[in-house]
């Protein structure tokens, strides 16, 4: 009764993919009459498969070798006519069980038997055995053609490149298939193979690469595109109608991306039994991806990634890679505001509109203009910047800011002109916040037109970089003025930095908490843990460290785990830069996280002045200035200005130019009093200037603030490299600062 209550299920929903046995005789097995055979194919059969000497006719079940029929076993014309539809993969060995003797458990040795006799008729090359896969067919019929290794480096064919792949299976399968109803389980399995998971694949772009009794592996172009089709294929399976009489079957996902070698259009190596260990241990209907899937698909979807714990994916000398359980989150409604990962979703979210030019301008030279601005954007983490292709249709446009923002879900919009004067080219862009209509930046940019594309990449650099401090001035803004209740990741780092610089005692301890509240409610903030580090390297470079052993050490720490997070972040690049050089005095390490930063977005100002401060540290005070001059000629108001000019000053002692450090170094102070490391420089540079009043002057001013100073003490850990030390511990010493 059971397989009449199936049968009558699978016929009524799938009955463009199920056959009656009595009605059409599937791969010529004997009829089983009331049940069905559902075993979905590959490709449609057809009256013949040609392949070279061999020939076979699926539904007179003959087998055709060198114009003669041969006599063959009907379960090694299933395993034959199943290695010929698959013939661009592997075949599983459990995919052939499955395949050739459907419902029923035997033993892999009848497979054994069947291999082999099909390798005597049709030549011991025929049927390629790869080692732990499975076997595969090659056109071949001779006895003298060599089995060909699973991974030959011979030829043109083979290639390297990143794949995504998922594995999926059945929950609990061990127990199913030992229930009383395997035959049940079976067929249900297949039904949702044949209803659900291969019509799915056809709109995502996925292939099947391995087909085994409880799972599927399937290959996607994208990491994006695999994640969201498990995503989409569990919930279809949760709301899959199922009658009493079939087993509930629940399924679980695996998705991991890596470097695989494909040897002429077929994946070598074992990227699906890396993937499929995955799921070890797992007992329930989970999503769970590496680090690697969670990197690449992080941003891109509403998904929240739950940490799960490490993983060695091969040997023991291999690195542990950390598990996340993928969960969808909700992008509307009331629990849409609890989720860490979607608030980091609310940095802000920019558009660069086509830039408009007159009718003596190219067009080109307008839509260059605004490709380049995109990619520069696009390489700052803490933006959101929507693609040129969903702008497009937006030039020319009379419709208002607030409009357009509106369609485009964005918060700010980036507009500009060029215009043609003679032989002149003007260039006017501003930044617009959309929702007020208020204006936040603006700027005029000219030049020649022999100097056209050079124009184009200069103006696009500054562009991206002025509009940063401006965006984050806004966002600071905006979020101080809201209650402080919120548990939004990136609305406690803008308060974090609202309060760092202020360098008021209570400010600064405020500020390190808020950076520590972003990283509970969302452990996976890169810039979080970049903010933390920098909290903790001013704690310690300031004064304020009662522990500074324990300072040092959180830095380092923090920097380095938003590496890990995000290796492309260029701030959180610069942050562990600068620690590197300021407290370990590793300054090639420093200067290659610095050049990395600048590679990655040429439009940081904070690698540029970072990079500058190591150089003075090391002497080279002359490019020091250089790289400041960099980073203040593409952000000219920068919130940190009064570091950079410290720099400067710093730079300037190192080349002896004692008056012009005073100068640096005094506007820092009057840009911002409460920073203890202008304060220190300028004393020292005004006394080595001559300037004895003033120096003392301001020695008695950082006394007040930091009453504990030595000048010994300071020499001891001040990372400037000799005999530039011994030239400041000098200065600092004719100030009047105790020894």
């Amino acid at each position: 009764m059971l397989a009449v209550g199936c049968a009558m299920y699978l016929r009524e929903v799938f009955n463009q993919r199920l056959r009656p046995v009595q009605a059409l005789p599937f791969r010529g097995r004997p009829a089983q009459p009331p049940g069905l055979s559902i075993l979905p194919l590959e490709r449609p059969l057809t009256q013949s498969i040609a392949l070279g000497a061999i020939e076979i006719r699926p539904l007179q079940r003959q087998l055709i070798v060198n114009q003669q029929a041969v006599a063959v076993g009907a379960r090694a014309f299933d395993l034959l006519l199943a290695l010929v539809e698959r013939r661009d993969r592997v075949v599983s060995k459990n995919e052939l069980l499955d395949l050739a003797w459907p419902g029923l458990v035997v033993e892999e040795n009848n497979l054994s038997v069947q291999i082999s006799s099909l390798r005597k008729l049709l030549g011991a090359g025929s049927i390629v055995t790869v080692a732990g896969r499975g076997y595969r067919f090659v056109d071949a019929v001779n006895d003298d053609v060599p089995t060909p290794p699973a991974s030959s480096e011979a030829g043109n064919h083979i290639v390297r490149r990143l794949a995504a792949v998922v594995f999926a299976d059945l929950v609990g399968w061990a127990n199913l298939s030992a229930a009383a109803h395997t035959e049940a389980t079976a067929s249900a399995w297949k039904a949702m193979r044949a209803a659900l998971i291969e019509p799915s694949l056809q709109g995502s772009g996925g292939r099947v690469l391995e087909l085994a009794a409880s799972g599927v592996s399937i290959e996607f172009g994208s990491t994006v595109e695999a994640l969201r089709w498990a995503l989409d294929l569990r919930q279809r399976v949760d709301h899959w109608p199922v009658p009493p009489v079939l087993p509930r079957l629940q399924l679980r996902f695996a998705v991991h991306v890596d470097e695989v070698v494909v040897d002429d259009g077929k994946l070598v190596g074992d990227v699906v039994q890396t993937v499929s260990r995955l799921l070890d241990g797992v007992t329930s209907a989970q999503i769970v991806v590496t680090e690697a899937a969670r990197s690449l698909a992080s941003s891109k979807l509403p998904v929240r990634f739950r940490p799960l714990g490490v993983l060695k994916l091969r040997g023991d000398d291999a690195e542990p890679t950390a598990l996340y359980a993928a969960e969808p989150v909700l992008t509307r409604g009331p629990d849409a505001s609890t989720q860490p990962h979607l608030l980091w979703e609310r940095r802000p979210s920019l558009a660069v509109l086509p830039f408009v030019t007159d009718d003596g301008v190219d067009r080109y030279f307008g839509e260059g203009m605004t490709e380049e601005i995109i990619a520069l954007l696009s390489a700052n983490r803490a933006l959101f910047v929507i693609a040129r292709s969903s702008t497009l249709r937006y030039g020319g446009s009379s419709a208002s800011p607030a409009a357009i923002a509106a369609e485009l879900g964005v918060r700010y919009l980036l507009t500009g002109a060029v215009h043609r004067a003679g032989e002149r080219l003007r260039i006017v862009a501003q930044l617009v916040e959309a929702a007020p209509g208020r204006v936040l930046w603006a700027d005029r940019i000219e030049g020649g037109n022999e100097e056209l594309f050079v124009m184009q990449a200069r103006i696009a650099a500054n562009i991206a970089a002025a509009i940063d401090p401006r965006v984050l001035e806004a966002e600071i803004e905006r979020v101080c003025s809201q209650p402080t209740q919120s548990a939004s990741a990136y609305d406690q780092v803008l308060r974090g930095l609202s309060l760092l610089y202020t360098f008021r005692a209570s400010d600064f301890e405020a500020a390190g908490q808020h950076f520590r509240q972003a990283l509970e409610a969302d452990p996976r903030y890169a810039q979080a843990h970049a903010y933390l580090a920098w909290w903790h390297n001013l704690r310690f470079g300031e004064g304020r460290s009662p522990l500074s052993s324990e300072d040092g050490r959180m830095a380092e720490t923090h920097a380095q785990r938003a590496l890990e997070i995000d290796p492309r972040d260029a701030v959180s690049l610069s942050v562990a830069g600068h620690v590197q050089s300021f407290m370990k005095r590793n300054f090639v390490a420093a200067m290659e996280m610095f050049d990395q930063a600048l590679e990655l977005n040429p439009s940081c100002a904070t690698a540029w002045a970072r990079s500058g401060t190591t150089l003075a540290y090391l002497g080279q005070g002359e490019e020091a200035l250089q790289r400041v001059r960099s980073a203040t000629r593409l952000s000219p108001f920068d919130p940190q200005r009064f570091a950079y000019y410290t720099t400067n000053g710093t730079a300037c002692i190192v080349v002896g130019r004692y008056d012009e450090a005073a100068g640096w170094l005094g506007k820092a102070h009057r840009l911002n009093p409460g920073y203890r490391a202008a304060l220190r420089q300028l004393a020292a540079a005004l006394a080595l200037s001559g300037d004895q009043q003033e120096a003392r002057a301001m020695a008695q001013q950082l006394l007040q603030e930091e009453p504990d100073f030595r000048v010994s003490t300071f020499c001891a850990w001040y990372p400037l490299q000799e005999p530039h030390l011994s030239q400041l511990a000098e200065g600092l010493r004719l100030s009047g600062l105790p020894h």
